[in-house]
């Protein structure tokens, strides 16, 4: 009995010592970079994200009064300094207007420069005179130019209901 314990021990020592390189394949080490992120609104993901002249395209098929649900990346241009409860989004050629859903999370006001992720519902509006001059109070312009709005504007607007902010590693 002791033979066949014996026997069967270095068995199990054997073949889970066994080097089966003939068989591993050689795969390069990648090192993972893991973002984190300070999240507002809706829990969202930063996966399947739209690049900012992707989105400008998507942007030149929707109709005034049409509404896209989507995700995407950009760079914040302005941040309301009152309360922070919009931002205008970098798209190249144009910027969009960011609403938060039903008012719900504001973002911190020195974000400007950053790259962020919003996701939520785009669409083009017809933004009035007075809401015009309202944000552009809100922005910190001067009475100058709040004054010289004076006609309604085609804009385009996104309504999101989650926002990422990368978080910046303190050294």
């Amino acid at each position: 009995m002791k033979k066949i314990l014996f026997i069967l021990a270095i068995s199990v020592v054997s073949f889970s010592c066994k080097n089966e390189k003939s068989e591993e394949k050689v795969v390069p080490k990648v090192e993972e970079m893991a973002m984190n992120y300070q999240s507002f609104g809706d829990e969202i993901t930063d996966a399947d994200v739209l690049t900012k002249s992707e989105m400008m395209e998507k942007y030149k098929t929707i109709n005034l009064g049409d509404t896209l649900n989507v995700k995407f990346a950009s760079t914040v241009k302005e941040v309301c300094q009152k309360k922070g409860c919009w931002m205008n989004l970098d798209l190249g050629e144009a910027q969009a207007m960011v609403r938060f859903k039903d008012y719900e999370f504001f973002m911190p006001k020195d974000i400007a420069g950053q790259e962020i992720i919003v996701n939520g519902k785009a669409y083009v509006e017809e933004m009035s005179v007075e809401d015009q001059r309202h944000y552009a109070e809100d922005g910190g312009k001067s009475p100058e130019e709040i004054a010289a709005i004076t006609t309604p504007k085609r804009t385009l607007a996104f309504e999101a209901d989650g926002v990422l902010i990368p978080e910046v590693e303190k050294q």
